[in-house]
């Protein structure tokens, strides 16, 4: 098996660049997902965090407001540190569980993981190799204020929040670049995807 980790700053194009790696063939495990399940209604994590940031944090359908703990969590760095340390152990164990899954299955697969944070957590080592996402920083900012509806203000906060796109691209193996749209992207992915098979032999 071949575990790569696939990541990149915030609305760069990975859920894109992730369904071509599953056309293709790849095991691809999204730590969002996982991020969101490890934290669900009735969950240690979400015992957690509400020990941690108080019971309004939690909706009127008992699950999280993930609006009111982001309101919370980009605007003090401190706090952010703490939800990470929370729910990033969860999201490696479970990671871990389905990469053995994975294996288990076909010991030849190409496992991707993709997860935003996996540079600034050091979780980058745990692979075999690493893809780093990436666009232009104003289309960047186009996309992030069109799809979460943010002033460019907000945007802005929000992408600073994160390890800067060209300190990203410095820990890539491979790079994708998603400025030019989804055929130059899925091609980028597609050259990869081969790279990656190769190694396998």
């Amino acid at each position: 098996m071949l575990k790569a980790g696939l990541t990149g700053s915030i609305a760069v194009g990975k859920s894109f660049v992730c369904s071509v790696f599953r056309e293709l063939g790849a095991v691809v495990i999204d730590a969002d997902v996982i991020a969101r399940d490890v934290v669900a209604a009735g969950t240690e994590g979400l015992r957690k965090i509400t020990e941690e940031f108080g019971s309004e944090i939690i909706g009127a359908d008992g699950n999280l407001d993930r609006k009111k703990l982001g309101q919370i969590v980009f605007n003090d760095e401190t706090k952010r540190q703490r939800l990470n340390a929370i729910v990033h152990p969860l999201v490696i164990a479970e990671q871990d569980r389905l990469l053995r899954e994975a294996e288990s299955i076909d010991p030849n697969s190409i496992v991707i993981v993709e997860a935003a944070l996996m540079i600034e957590s050091g979780s980058y080592r745990r692979f075999d190799r690493l893809i780093v996402v990436w666009c232009r920083p104003e289309i960047q900012i186009e996309r992030l204020q069109t799809r979460d509806g943010l002033s460019k203000e907000e945007a802005l906060k929000r992408i600073s929040a994160q390890l800067s796109q060209e300190e990203k691209k410095r820990f890539a193996d491979f790079l994708i670049d998603t400025s030019e749209g989804f055929e130059s992207t899925r091609k980028q992915c597609e050259n990869v995807y081969a790279e990656l098979k190769m190694l396998l032999r």
